[in-house]
């Protein structure tokens, strides 16, 4: 796309674009918009727009909390700035585009409240040992329509699993959104149905950590609005119905030189010394990762053993029991699964706190344990990961190395909201530890992850 809003201005109109849709993620992976008319552009883009600091600290359910000073500084604005790089047409909505935007304060220095800031501040650590971190994500979700005053799955077909056609999309929604997505340019080369009925997965394409974390953004937020407009959802919540499996967000994650070459790889088939300082940093940080990668206290009814979600801090060769899984290539195609995810994790979130705590272990050159063999679930040797929201807010608040690689501010918003998250769950819901998937976990999660 150009790099100027006089630029802009013509290619939007020359493809029949008049409305530019503005977004940006807020801090529980929500986005944040606003359109700006294309025959306005100069004045939509020059000076912001602006949005209020409140944002940062809004509930899922509209409340207002104070963090960073946020309230109490009298809900100042920000400014945002457009990144001319991440602007895609909307293929659903015939003259509209979309863009990603920056947060700065009014002073024009960089706000520690944004989740891509903060990214690009991991990645930014990457840069100083000459490496580029590398990722592909892996989301899973489910469609469902609202039927007698609930939402419920679009087909109840079991034994699906990596199947596609009819019997799995009865009304064909899933594949018109495939169609749509490749038309936007995100990466997105394949989807099928997975294991639970109208539960599928779509896979993009890896690159460049920011880049990844951009399309994965706009993917999911396009995603959820087609499929809404055709009178269904799609939802990315962990867990949503207690009879079937959940939605992961598995990262594929690689290092390579500023010439593109993967350093994953020693040159003799073997992991690096920087991937198994790597592996390392991420298990040293597994508890506080956690809270970012299942920020909701529906993901903890996920995870367990024998789930094939991680259950321990631990890694393996090829070993889908472990939290950090090695996939058999080599080469090339060295890298990381960072199996850990829930779907509802915010996208910038999820691939900071990993790359935060992979660029831990490259900083202290830890080293990795001995991997698990076999079903890794009773291996003793590997610490339980938090089996609670509360106890992953706990670590995460505990972790200096943590907050000070991602940004003091953000960390404190994210655990202000989450604990009240946490609280309104407790005195909503008469068992706050059942396992079973409650109706307030329905209302708070569904229509927004």
């Amino acid at each position: 796309m150009a790099n100027s809003s006089d630029n802009l201005k013509k290619e939007l109109k020359s493809l029949g674009v008049d409305v530019l849709q503005l977004m940006y993620c807020d801090v529980l992976g929500m986005a944040r918009s606003k359109y700006v008319l294309t025959s306005e552009l100069e004045k939509g883009v020059s000076h912001g727009p602006t949005f209020c600091q409140g944002v940062w600290v809004t509930t899922n359910r509209g409340g207002v909390l104070d963090a960073g000073n946020i309230a109490s500084d009298g809900l100042q604005d920000f400014v945002t700035k457009m990144d001319y790089e991440r602007v895609r047409s909307l293929p659903y909505e015939p003259g509209m585009a979309c863009a990603v935007v920056d947060a700065f304060n009014p002073d024009a220095s960089e706000n520690q409240f944004a989740p891509r800031t903060v990214l690009k501040k991991v990645i930014a650590g990457y840069a100083k040992y000459g490496l580029v971190p590398i990722v592909g994500p892996e989301l899973e979700f489910y469609i469902a329509r609202y039927l007698d005053g609930k939402y419920s799955r679009t087909h109840e077909n079991v034994g699906f699993v990596y199947t596609t056609g009819s019997m799995v999309d009865p009304d064909a929604t899933f594949l018109r959104a495939l169609r749509m997505l490749d038309q936007m340019q995100l990466g997105v080369f394949a989807g099928n149905h997975e294991f639970s009925p109208s539960q599928y997965e779509i896979n993009l394409w890896h690159g460049e950590a920011l880049d990844a974390a951009d399309r994965t953004f706009i993917f999911k937020n396009s995603l959820k609005d087609m499929v809404y407009r055709e009178g269904k959802i799609a939802t990315f919540m962990g867990k949503p119905w207690g009879d079937e499996g959940g939605s992961g967000f598995h990262l594929h994650f690689s290092v390579a030189d500023t010439n593109g070459n993967n350093k994953m790889d020693n040159g003799k088939g073997e992991l690096s010394k920087v991937a198994h300082s790597i592996i390392a940093g991420i298990l040293e940080n597994a508890a506080a990762i956690t809270a970012f990668a299942n920020p909701t206290v529906n993901a903890f009814k996920r995870l367990g053993p024998d789930t094939l979600a991680p259950f321990r801090a631990n890694w393996g060769l090829d070993n889908r029991s472990c939290m950090i899984r090695i996939p058999p290539e080599r080469g090339a195609g060295t890298r990381l699964e960072v199996r850990v995810g829930d779907g509802a994790a915010n996208p910038y979130l999820i691939i900071a706190a990993i790359l935060a705590a992979g660029l831990d272990g490259i900083e202290r050159e830890l080293e990795s344990p001995e991997p698990a063999v076999g079903m890794a679930y009773d291996m003793e040797t590997a610490p339980i990961l938090p089996m609670s929201l509360q106890d992953a807010l706990d670590a995460l608040e505990s972790n200096t190395q943590m907050m000070s690689k991602l940004s003091p501010q953000l960390v404190e918003t994210f655990l202000v909201l989450k604990r009240e998250e946490i609280e309104r769950y407790k005195k909503d819901v008469a068992d706050s530890d059942t396992r079973e998937v409650t109706q307030w976990e329905q209302d708070e999660y569904l229509l927004r992850y």
